[in-house]
């Protein structure tokens, strides 16, 4: 646990964010090998089948992270305002939660996983593949769930080392796993799919029983957890929108890809291994901004609120500074790092075309990620929901439809940035207000009972 009202606020961040920007280095790499190894094992039809698959189990993952980022700040300002007992409830609370919606998606993701793939139009040779992967991830999303309510509570804290190690347990377990099931076993993308459910697991379980036993505050009783109505509340007051606001960006991403499978199999798979590529390079500013989230809710706990905005200014510079540099690296180099996945040049052509557009344009993501970070923190969740409604399904989603029509796939490619400028444009706005500055939930009563 680390107090972060008191201290240089960039050193802060940095040192916040960089175990959090090495656990997701970690968690993009886990995503990255289950590509490379269907990618080089088994074929391109593989490939993309775990590509179209994302979104969907990311959307299924949503709502968790949802109850993860509500979780969060809660916990965030309650120790920050030292209301310990306030911070035990709000992880019992938020244990209840996981359960109970973790159970209920997994029976509907599993019914439901055939008939979304078709309503994305997922091309036939590689549909079965899809529909076996997607299945059994969704057997695992309890342990999912678990890991980001987990990760939450901790960043709260304000240990972000500890979901680092969490992650790299995951990530050694699911090569491992991968390389046996896929290329010793020949399970195809089913390997990829056990060995992911199996690594999370592992990672969530492990956590559970070291936190048990090294963190007094985070100990926990499964057997009798207490629920609050007002935390209850107050987690899905903040937590909702940003778990809607992450279902936003998956079902907005599905849409994109449904638009991309009617080109074909070579370009699914030229944009699934993009995207993976894509999502590492847009890491740092996403650690940053969730770095800048529990900074924001210890010291809005704290009312230290001139803290804050010293804190938003230091993260935009740093942020900045990586992003520059991680864009002039896919710009020119794109087509490298695409070839480390598969071999197939007309593959490698289309994910390189589409690194290289929206390249040009991550200072914007960075500037809107990083805003809306310190708005979480600070209790706020529906302003950053609004921004990704409108950057996401008023500009993104139909440029795309309307310059797929026009351009082909590069009006697809074009399209993908479009929406972050406006996102950008109306977090930095609700910023200047100031309005941030009155939401903190400290001070109330609550009142709890045995479950």
């Amino acid at each position: 646990m680390k107090d972060l009202t008191k201290g240089r606020e960039s050193t802060l961040i940095i040192t916040f964010a960089l175990p959090m920007l090495v656990g997701n280095v970690f968690q993009q790499f886990y995503n990255m090998v289950d590509s490379w190894v269907v990618g080089r094992y088994v074929g391109k039809e593989a490939l993309a089948a775990v590509g179209t698959s994302f979104p969907i189990v990311f959307l299924m993952v949503a709502l968790a992270m949802g109850i993860g980022m509500g979780t969060n700040v809660l916990v965030a300002q309650f120790y920050g305002a030292k209301e310990n007992n306030k911070v035990r409830l709000t992880i019992d609370t938020a244990y209840i939660c996981l359960f109970v919606m973790g159970i209920a998606l997994t029976v509907i993701g599993y019914v439901a996983a055939d008939p979304v793939l078709r309503l994305l139009r997922v091309p036939s040779d590689v549909f079965d593949q899809a529909s076996q992967y997607l299945k059994i991830v969704t057997i695992g999303l309890i342990l999912a769930f678990g890991y980001n309510t987990v990760g939450g509570i901790l960043r709260g804290l304000g240990d972000s080392l500890t979901p680092l190690f969490m992650l790299i347990a995951a990530t050694v377990i699911n090569i491992i796993l991968d390389l046996l099931f896929v290329r010793n076993f020949g399970w195809g993308v089913a390997g990829v799919a056990w060995a992911t459910v199996i690594a999370q697991g592992a990672s969530f379980v492990g956590s559970v029983i070291f936190l048990n036993n090294t963190h007094d505050v985070l100990k926990t009783d499964f057997l009798h957890l207490k629920f609050s109505r007002e935390i209850f509340k107050e987690i899905f007051r903040i937590g909702l929108p940003s778990g809607i606001q992450q279902a936003l960006v998956s079902l907005g991403f599905m849409v994109m890809t449904a638009i991309v499978n009617g080109f074909g199999t070579i370009v699914l798979a030229g944009f699934s291994v993009a995207s993976r590529i894509d999502s590492f390079v847009s890491m740092p500013a996403m650690n940053i901004g969730m770095a800048l989230s529990g900074f924001t809710g210890q010291n809005i706990g704290a009312g230290e609120t001139k803290r804050v905005s010293r804190g938003f200014h230091a993260a935009l510079f740093i942020g900045l500074g990586i992003t520059i540099v991680l864009s002039s690296l896919i710009f020119f180099f794109g087509n490298i790092l695409i070839g480390v996945f598969t071999p197939e040049t007309d593959v490698i052509a289309v994910g390189h075309e589409y690194l290289k557009i929206i390249a040009v344009f991550y200072f914007l993501f960075t500037i809107m990620f990083i805003t809306n970070g310190l708005i979480r923190g600070a209790g706020e969740a529906l302003v950053p929901m609004i921004s990704t409604l409108a950057a996401m399904w008023i500009v993104r989603v139909p440029c795309a439809i309307i310059f797929s029509k026009i351009w082909g796939t590069l009006g697809i490619w074009y399209a993908m940035p479009s929406g972050w400028l406006v996102g950008t444009v109306i977090a930095l706005v609700y910023y200047k207000t100031g309005r941030w500055k009155k939401k903190a939930v400290t001070g109330k009563k609550i009142e709890a009972f045995d479950m």
